[in-house]
């Protein structure tokens, strides 16, 4: 959607903020590749900083300052998560007045709370913030502190713009001698413990002070700070609405440092349903609603590895219950494509951001464009203004939790045209640039006009259609009420076979030794050549399990 032209700066034009807890004379040495910043996408500098990062060995998280500071690394946490170290979160450095800021101040909070995981509360509110405002958590990455991430990550600019407080938690050398979030650690990222607990205290104190809406508080994170909110949102899904996590892990992926490089690196192997069991164990008895949730990936991400992405997008989908295919694209800025899985109401319910070429680290965009926004610098890197598009996504930019900006199209009809095609149409709805049509929940088209003929179809197969409008903004309205039609021809055809032969016929795939329906992801078992199933081919490359019904 179209949004107003506001008074913008880049980061480094604002006043200095209060001084975070000051960096120890050992990360001064610190290579100055990690200082100065990767350069921009995550060029070359940036990839043999993380290939010399993951061929760390795993450090202790209670490791002295001097004994890491020589070990340069991204901002995640484990193994491959080093850098220089802060000092303590209670150093008297960080505490000072509030600085004036665009349109705002940035200061310490104290006293938010028994503070189980020993961190520091920095907020930042826009002036004039009214009650019943947004919240928004950002939670910095290794080497980084409260004090970065309120510089160069954006957040500040459409706090400013749309009106809502930002808390800015900070970890130090006290908690982690890399200053990372412990995503990793069960006793500290759990519900009701540690690091998590204090969040959410800054969460309860940041109500008190300045009245925020209770159904709309968000956390967002970078790499360990990424993987420490989608902990919280798994741990807490009565207290987010929504949450966003760039270059980050899934949630509770890792419950020890040992096994945090493993979630890093390498495919887990887990099943959606595996991953979604991973968010409910951590709130048991909690069947609803979910928060929504945005994953940002760069696809040259060797500290993160773009896997982790994927596992995101299978874990909360899963958790939604929404399936893994997405209702639809587009590409924004920066090389960005946007995957959107909608919910049963069709509103966006998980969104998958994958930047083409991008390193590790969260993606800006600086510039006083309406879309862009922050500062490059050490894992602030030009590409796209993730800030802003997680806002949108959100639904910050309307004051509101995201709704779809056009009404569903109305009087979908479809006829089938003969054995393999289907003819649809629908009524034209105001404002619209364009449409979206989905077969089985996937886009198959994007015309300009109200009808399309769908070609290349199964015979007597039953396929279920809906439509969506598109605003000049490229904004996917609400989606029509499903309409199924069954195309002429022979009866639908079926397939009995064992679970390997069906993996190698491609009417299944299979993962970590399990076999899966190709098309409808139904759970068929083990992968071997005794558990037999019969297969139903309900539509071009869709198969459901129809065992003693075919």
């Amino acid at each position: 959607m179209a949004l107003p032209p506001v008074r913008m700066s880049a980061s480094p034009a604002r006043p200095a903020p209060p001084a975070p807890p000051t960096r120890s004379a050992a990360s001064e040495a610190a290579p100055a590749a990690l200082v100065a910043g990767p350069p921009r996408r995550g060029g070359r500098l940036a990839r043999r900083a993380a290939a010399a990062l993951l061929a760390a060995v795993a450090l202790s998280s209670t490791a002295p300052a001097s004994a890491v500071a020589s070990t340069s690394t991204g901002p995640s946490g484990s193994a491959a998560l080093a850098g220089p170290a802060v000092a303590s979160t209670s150093d008297p450095a960080a505490t000072s007045n509030p600085a004036d800021a665009v349109g705002g101040s940035f200061q310490q909070v104290t006293g938010f709370g028994t503070n189980p995981g020993n961190l520091a509360m920095y907020s930042y509110t826009p002036t004039g913030l009214p009650t019943g405002a947004p919240l928004v958590v950002a939670l910095h990455g290794c080497v980084q502190t409260a004090t970065d991430y309120y510089r160069d990550s954006g957040w500040t600019t459409f706090a400013d713009r749309y009106g809502f407080a930002v808390v800015f938690p900070q970890t130090g050398a006290a908690n982690n001698g890399l200053s990372c979030f412990s995503w990793f650690d069960a006793a500290k990222d759990s519900r009701g413990t540690g690091e998590a607990e204090s969040v959410v205290e800054m969460v309860a104190k940041a109500r008190t002070l300045y009245g925020s809406d209770s159904h709309r508080v968000f956390v967002t994170g970078l790499s360990a700070g990424g993987g420490m909110a989608a902990d919280l949102l798994a741990d807490y899904p009565d207290v987010f609405a929504g949450g966003a996590i760039d270059s980050g892990l899934p949630a509770h992926c890792a419950t020890t440092q040992s096994a945090a490089s493993g979630c890093q690196n390498n495919d887990q192997r887990l099943t959606p349903a595996q991953w979604g069991d991973k968010v409910r164990r951590a709130y048991p008895g909690h069947s609803g609603p979910w928060p929504r949730v945005a994953i940002w990936q760069g696809t040259a991400d060797t500290t993160v590895r773009p896997v982790n992405g994927t596992e995101l997008r299978d874990q909360w989908t899963d958790v939604w219950g929404i399936g893994q295919s997405a209702a639809g694209t587009r590409t924004l800025p920066g090389g960005t494509t946007q995957s959107v899985y909608n919910d049963a109401s069709g509103r966006p319910a998980v969104a998958l951001y994958t930047v083409e070429g991008m390193g590790h680290g969260l993606a800006v965009d600086p510039g006083s464009g309406p879309d862009q926004c922050g500062a490059t610098g050490a894992y602030f890197l030009d590409a796209i203004c993730s800030s802003y598009y997680t806002a949108q996504f959100w639904g910050l930019d309307s004051g509101s939790p995201t709704t779809p900006s056009l009404p569903a199209p109305s009087g979908l009809t479809a006829t089938t045209t003969g054995p393999d095609s289907v003819a649809l149409g629908w009524q034209a709805v105001t404002d619209a640039a364009s449409y979206v049509l989905y077969r089985d929940g996937a886009q198959v088209a994007a015309p300009t006009g109200t009808s399309r003929t769908d070609t290349g179809l199964s015979p007597g197969a039953s396929y279920t259609y809906t439509v969506a409008a598109v605003d000049a903004a490229g904004v996917v309205g609400a989606r029509s009420a499903g309409l199924t039609v069954t195309t002429t021809g022979g009866a639908p055809q079926c397939f009995t076979d064992n679970n390997y032969n069906q993996v190698k016929a491609g009417r299944a795939t299979q993962a970590g030794g399990l076999t899966f329906a190709l098309g409808s992801g139904q759970a068929m078992g083990l992968w071997n050549t005794f558990t037999t199933h019969t297969l139903k081919r309900t539509g071009t490359d869709y198969f459901v399990l129809a065992d003693g019904h075919c």
